[in-house]
């Protein structure tokens, strides 16, 4: 008997995982709302993504140890605020919107490729959905909160059961307690309320609450008559009260946590009593156990986690790790990803299951539908063992919408491996493709990513191709080694020599509007908006570059300033200026470039009644021109006749960037307001099609890209990152296919497309960075490039027409970067090899569309004709395909080294290192073969390995007799100063010039003339000083002559001794 009776959890320990079982590559929104942001249930994880309305989707368990995709799930037209999963059927997930709307989806099953089913859709309701919650005993039964109101649905009938009575102020939690029959709410009026849904709309309790009516949230403790209320006092102290309905008059515990300004999000276990706590915005999660009968609040632990919390959500019981002791897991939301922090009770027995610490949970199953709760029925969900012998394997498929099978109306056993569409019992593994329920569902599983009509992609920037997709295994296996690449990847980008710069610019405008580019070109000249009065530009000739002079040049006189500039593609003469005093001007340069200064226009188009934010040729029609405002229209007007022939209607704010599509049939625009509109001018002057574009007012552009099916989108976040957006242009209202954060800054990223290599090139005034991205139509999306980065910021950066490009230094797009003073060229190409440059990269230039004729005229235009450009080669006649260029015979790149090289014995060695070598290299002081090589290419480098191993033995030798060399003379010196001593000296000095017998005994350190001595030194001197192991051929050339010297005076010794012994015996 435990006498204090002392909890089973009070050991309980925090513990993070490693980063690799992170759910990382994930982009958090930012969203300000009730809700807790991130949500799970047994089989999947949903979260609020960066775009708005979008909820991203991951599965709860990788399966096989592989990577997790992450998908979105494009639900909403505006920010989703509160979702939740159905706590029978893990794949119904209910979400809330800010657009009004409740909207319910089928996910589907693990390991399917599709949808499960269509979404209901609830509403609107006339006020912001704030929160969401599941019934918890009974089916399709789903309270939200809107504005002041709680309204239950009934999902099977898509009708309110009943709407509560309005609360005094914004609705900011609700909870059911677990025996399904009371409500609690809490409010900003700072009240805790309590209902009876089925016994009338009035709350039955009410009791004042936190005095602060910053965010506060109620939860319910299970079955008990207790809640848990988190919110803020009157001095703004983060506090925690407990609750007993049954003396509701006042709270029952209180204690205050600290004064942090984070929201906190509370998370409690019915089950184990423990309640867990972060604030958002912070990286502390507190673990506290809540004894409502005492009352108390008793911390067990706290832990510090590396990233700051955006969200957290419980993972359901049924899906914790049980035999390690697991009694709570929660998911930490963060930027950049999921954190799964478990809480285990340490136990010296990990083989066995501890039944007092998992005792029977909640079951899956439940307990009545809607329509019988409705009417009385009370009874409670089953309880399950969490023992894994004894698991259930019953699952539930809720009705009110279609499963992945024929039918999903009742139970499905996940053993079973069949399907029976009269009772309605299926195989989660087995369903079955419809293509139809996949188009009409907003959800777009990982393999249907690459499909066109899919609703939306991977949110990771770095998610390669998913399973969906059918490629061989090699190809599988490579890119998910390496990941798909771009052959642009090497791209690099150079400044051209000065000799084609223009110099000494002065009073340039650096105040354009932000819908302006800064300066426009073409092939012939450039335009450039001047600081002086009058809205001056200076058109400069791109042929005649060099120092301008000091003094004035010819201007064109625009007479207001200037607001946007663009060429005509079809008249390099002529030059379309927008001026704030919202009247377009069409200037015609003289041939040969200004000779004096021009203030009388060619036209003057008038029709708008504000300030004109740009202005665009069509890419097909000649005399066509469109024209945006801050009167809210767009305006297309045929330069012929001077008049406007059509305008469009329907923006609300400020229009920052349009764009033709590339056929000329469709005009894009992105505007202040957050929406992308599409436009079929000829049909109709109302948007054909509008989607969510970026967040925040701070400026937008747009470009087509991918043959004009895809619309790219430059813009920001909520946290002022730059970022890129890609949508499907026959699919806006789904949002956007991926999204990619560059950077922060504060400029609008300006996009160029170039349509033959499918590279888009990114940057901004003021910026000293060009990002490189290839677009694919498929994952990943974005192929990044390498940048090129200047030395100084820029003021403008406008690329040139392809047939600018200089095709045989394999370049493939040239720009302008205005700077301070200077107009630069920039060069950007892809290294080849000087063999390869040789012949035209047919593999990198495409036919190009002949921009400069026209397809059709303006009139031929408005009456509904459409024209195709021709396509010309860029290949100069005298250069050969590279696709046609002879193949080399293959030659051998690997060559093994014994055919060069023969191994030798340590003394063999010795023997060339004094003899053969010098014998064969001599002492020359000529040139080196190396000295007069040049580089070859790949190819030829087997061919002359042989020499270049034999060129190397030759610098060995060489440097070997130039050390001896050196020794021989300074040891022939101290020989010369130790003749004139007065010790004699022996034989053997006077046959070995330059090294005594003390020095050599010293060099193989021996004191006595030991021959087995002498030789075993010997050996290991001669090794260790080896060349091939890091020695020195200088000091194995001095243990040469020292063995050398050594066996010399040996032989002399035994000389001597043997002349004694014949003298003795005679």
């Amino acid at each position: 008997m435990n006498r204090f009776k002392a909890s089973k959890f009070r050991h309980t320990e925090a513990r993070l995982p490693r980063r690799e079982a992170w759910i990382s590559g994930i982009r958090a929104g930012s969203v300000t709302s009730c809700g807790n942001q991130v949500k799970a249930s047994c089989r999947w994880i949903a979260f609020n993504a960066e775009a708005a309305g979008v909820l991203g989707i991951v599965p709860l368990e990788c399966e096989d140890g592989g990577k997790r995709t992450i998908s979105q799930l494009c639900c909403h037209s505006d920010v989703v605020t509160d979702f939740d999963f159905s706590p029978f059927d893990q794949f119904l997930l209910a979400t809330g919107s800010a657009d009004e709307t409740v909207k319910v989806w089928r996910l589907p099953q693990s390991g399917q490729d599709i949808p499960g089913g269509v979404g209901l859709t609830l509403g609107p309701g006339g006020a912001p959905v704030d929160v969401l919650q599941f019934h918890p005993t009974a089916d399709a039964v789903l309270a939200s909160g809107a504005g002041k109101r709680v309204t239950v649905w009934d999902l099977g009938q898509q009708q309110p059961l009943t709407v509560l009575d309005s609360h005094g102020d914004q609705l900011q939690s609700l909870t059911w307690k677990r025996d399904g029959r009371l409500l609690g709410t809490s409010c900003k009026d700072k009240k805790l309320r309590i209902f009876d849904p089925r016994a009338g709309p009035a709350a039955s309790q009410s009791v004042p609450g936190h005095d602060n009516n910053k965010d506060s949230q109620l939860l319910w403790m299970g079955s008990s008559d207790c809640l848990i209320s988190v919110g803020f006092s009157q001095m703004r102290e983060r506090e925690v009260k407990l609750w007993d309905t049954r003396r509701l008059s006042g709270a029952t515990l209180t204690v205050a946590l600290d004064t942090s300004p984070g929201v906190t999000i509370p998370l409690y276990d019915a089950d184990t009593g423990l309640l867990v706590l972060a604030g958002k915005g912070e990286n502390l999660l507190y673990c506290f156990e809540v004894a409502p009968t005492q009352p108390a609040l008793t911390q067990v632990t706290q832990c510090r986690t590396e990233g700051s919390t955006r969200g957290l959500a419980a993972v359901p019981r049924l899906a914790l790790d049980v035999m390690a002791c697991e009694v709570l897991r929660v998911l930490q939301l963060t930027d950049t990803a999921l954190v799964p922090v478990s809480y285990l009770v340490p136990r010296k027995s990990v083989q066995e299951f501890h039944e007092d610490l998992f005792p029977d949970c909640t079951g899956t199953l439940p307990a009545t539908d809607a329509q019988g709760w409705w009417a009385g029925d009370s009874q409670q969900v089953g309880r399950v063992s969490l023992h894994p012998a004894r698991r259930p394997t019953e699952t539930f498929t809720s009705p009110i919408i279609a499963g992945t099978g024929p039918t999903s109306t009742g139970h499905s056993n996940g053993d079973t491996g069949h399907t029976d569409g009269d009772t309605g019992h299926t195989d989660g593994d087995t369903g079955h493709t419809d293509a139809d329920q996949s188009e009409a569902s907003g959800y777009s599983s990982p393999s249907s990513l690459a499909s066109p009509s899919s609703a939306a992609t991977s949110l990771s920037a770095s998610t390669g191709p998913s399973s969906g997709f059918a490629s061989s295994p090699s190809q599988k296996s490579l890119q998910s080694i390496l990941g798909p690449s771009s052959r642009f990847r090497h791209a690099q980008g150079r400044v051209l020599h000065r000799d084609h710069h223009v110099t000494n610019l002065r009073g340039l405008s650096l105040t354009t509007p932000g819908e302006c580019d800064g300066f426009c070109a073409n092939h012939q000249r450039v335009a450039l908006p001047l600081l002086s009065a009058g809205g001056q530009i200076a058109v400069l000739e791109l042929s005649k570059p060099g120092r301008l002079p000091d003094v004035a040049v010819p201007t064109i006189q625009n007479g207001t300033a200037v607001a946007d500039l663009t060429w005509d593609p079809f008249d390099p003469r002529r030059l379309a200026v927008a001026g704030e005093d919202a009247k377009i001007r069409l200037w015609r340069i003289p041939e040969g470039g200004l000779q004096e200064t021009l203030q009388e226009p060619e036209a003057v188009l008038q029709g708008h009644t504000e300030k004109i934010y740009s202005v665009r040729f069509h890419p097909m029609a000649s005399d066509l021109l469109v024209s945006s405002s801050y009167d809210m229209t767009v305006r297309i007007w045929e330069l012929s006749s001077g008049q406007e022939v059509l305008c469009l209607q329907g923006h609300t704010d400020q229009i920052f960037s349009m764009a033709w599509s590339p056929d000329g049939k469709k005009l894009a625009t992105v505007s202040k307001d957050g929406r992308i509109r599409l436009y079929e001018p000829r049909r109709s002057s109302q948007p054909q099609q509008e989607g969510p574009g970026p967040e925040g007012g701070r400026g937008a552009r747009l470009v087509w890209v991918c043959g004009g099916d895809y619309i790219l989108v430059s813009g920001f976040d909520s946290r002022s990152e730059r970022r890129i957006l890609l949508y499907r242009a026959q699919a806006l209202p789904e949002g956007p296919l991926s999204v990619l954060g560059l950077d922060v800054a504060p400029s609008t990223l300006l996009p160029f497309y170039d349509e033959d290599t499918s590279v888009v090139f990114l940057t901004g005034k003021g910026d000293t960075r060009v990002f490189l991205y290839e677009v694919t139509p498929e994952p990943p999306y974005f192929l990044e490039c390498n940048s090129f980065t200047s030395n100084e910021p820029h003021k403008g950066f406008v690329f040139l027409p392809k047939t600018a490009c200089e095709v045989r230094e394999v370049e493939f797009a040239r720009a302008l970067r205005l700077g301070q003073s200077t107009l630069e060229p920039v060069a950007f190409h892809v290294p080849r090899c000087p063999k390869q440059r040789e012949y035209f990269q047919d593999d990198l230039y495409p036919p190009t569309r002949v921009w400069w004729e026209p397809a059709l005229g303006a009139a031929a235009w408005l009456d509904g004709q459409d024209g195709q450009q021709r396509r010309a080669s860029l290949r100069p006649a005298d250069m050969v395909p590279v696709s046609e260029a002879p193949k080399d015979a293959p030659a051998r790149k690997f060559v093994p080294a014994s055919v060069y090289l023969e191994e030798k014995t340590d003394e063999q060695k010795k023997e060339e290192l004094l003899s053969a070598m010098v014998a064969r290299l001599g002492n020359r002081d000529d040139p080196l073969p190396q000295d007069s090589f040049e580089g070859v290419d790949e190819d030829e480098w087997a061919k002359y390995l042989a020499q270049i191993i034999l060129v190397g033995a030759q610098v060995v030798g060489r440097a070997f007799m130039r050390a001896l060399r050196q020794e021989f003379a300074a040891s022939q010196a101290a020989a010369d100063a130790r003749g004139r001593a007065e010790r004699p000296q022996s034989a053997a000095a006077s046959r070995i010039i330059g090294i005594s017998l003390q020095e050599a005994q010293q060099i193989l350190n021996v004191s006595n003339l030991n021959p087995e001595e002498i030789q075993k030194n010997y050996d290991h001197l001669f090794k260790v000083n080896d060349k091939s192991v890091g020695g020195s051929f200088y000091l194995q050339s001095k243990v040469v002559r020292a063995k050398e010297r050594l066996d010399e005076e040996l032989r002399i010794q035994a000389k001597g001794d043997k002349d004694k012994g014949h003298k003795a015996e005679t």
